[in-house]
């Protein structure tokens, strides 16, 4: 990803995790169980983490000028998608083997973070 990708990516993930985050707190808190809205909140707040971590990789990117930041980015995006995306499925469906997609976006998160120490590491 550009540097100019990684900042519209990290600003869509923040506006729809923040988005996310009222809609838990005003529309769901009523509706699902509290540990159904811990699940809800914990997406959140991975996404909304992660795309910071995306607007720092942008910041990176001019830093180090390593293009492996630039494909950490998109792990750590392809992390957002799965990790909170089927955490957010999992709340709203309550199809349970949702679940067991979650983690597939945790490694993705661990290999994105991993991808930019070794960059930081050989960078300039």
């Amino acid at each position: 990803m550009t540097e100019r990708q990684l900042v519209v990516a990290g600003a869509v993930m923040l506006l729809i995790g923040v988005g996310a985050g009222a809609f838990g707190a005003h529309g769901l808190k009523r509706l699902i169980s509290p540990e159904m809205l811990g699940v809800w909140q914990t997406a959140v707040l991975y996404q909304l983490v992660h795309g910071l971590g995306l607007l720092l990789l942008a910041v990176l990117c001019a830093r180090f000028g390593v293009s492996l930041l630039g494909v950490a980015g998109g792990v750590m995006l392809l992390g957002i998608l799965i990790f909170s995306g089927s955490l957010y499925a999992l709340v709203l469906t309550d199809v349970k083997w949702l679940g067991a997609i979650t983690p597939i976006g945790g490694v993705a998160f661990l290999v994105a973070w991993g991808m930019v120490a070794v960059a930081a590491y050989r960078g300039s």
